[in-house]
């Protein structure tokens, strides 16, 4: 794992992206940041971060997809590498709100950002953005929100943690081919809320602003959460059309 270390940066997804285009990169090169000042979340979403308390990290990963119908695998092998990892520190209640936000209890400790660039030659070249809260303990304007610390007790060496994850990372898309369906199987199991009657909002520009209630009964192969309504079908949304409220 090749790791670039820096000091402050915009936004290390950016930093990666721009790197990779101009360069042949290694495989898993990791960027970390210590401050951020333009960090991302899902949906143009502004990522925040106290300097030098949490981990910032981005990482490039290629030659694992090859089709857009199968980018949410590596959505799931980062969101299932992150929980192992954390579990390994012993952080409790830990799950994923889908698509790919960490939680111990219910409360954000973590957002996952993946950037996909397709190349002439079809190649599907990913940039995984990590964001997670470590050190961090003020959370006065982020109600739910939290960190390993606040959780834990005591804080934590936040410089091991991206080898720690990098490594999960390897070892699931090495075993992938073999262990998809039971990876799978860990998402569907690690689900936040999942099988638990709550209230959504619909996104979608025709109903925008609705709230409705349903029940979390997994997610498709393509990324897109199934969700149980009222009147007993099952519908299928993606990130831009439903917001779960908790």
């Amino acid at each position: 794992m090749k790791l670039i270390k820096l000091d402050a940066i915009d936004s290390t997804n950016d930093f990666l992206k721009a790197l990779s285009s101009q360069d042949e990169l290694d495989n898993f090169t990791v960027v970390t940041a210590e401050n951020q000042t333009k960090g991302k979340g899902q949906m143009g979403a502004k990522w925040e971060s106290e300097s030098g308390k949490n981990l910032i990290m981005s990482a490039l990963v290629k030659d694992f997809l090859y089709d857009n119908e199968q980018v949410f695998n590596l959505s799931l092998i980062v969101s299932l590498s992150v929980i192992e990892a954390l579990k390994s520190l012993n952080i409790p209640d830990l799950s994923i709100k889908w698509p790919n936000d960490i939680m111990s209890y219910n409360k954000k400790i973590g957002g996952i950002l993946i950037e996909n660039t397709i190349k002439s030659d079809g190649r599907i070249v990913s940039v995984v953005g990590l964001g997670l809260n470590v050190n961090q303990t003020n959370f006065d304007e982020l109600p739910n929100a939290s960190s390993l610390a606040v959780i834990s007790g005591h804080p934590f060496n936040k410089e091991l943690l991206p080898a720690l994850i990098i490594e999960k990372i390897q070892q699931k898309i090495a075993s992938w081919e073999s262990n998809s369906a039971i990876f799978w199987n860990e998402y569907f199991n690690t689900l936040f809320r999942k099988g638990i009657p709550m209230p959504f909002k619909s996104l979608n520009s025709d109903a925008s602003g609705q709230n409705f209630m349903g029940i979390i009964q997994g997610v498709s192969s393509v990324g897109k959460i199934q969700i149980l309504l009222e009147d007993d079908s099952v519908s299928e949304f993606d990130i831009k059309e439903v917001q779960m409220l908790y």
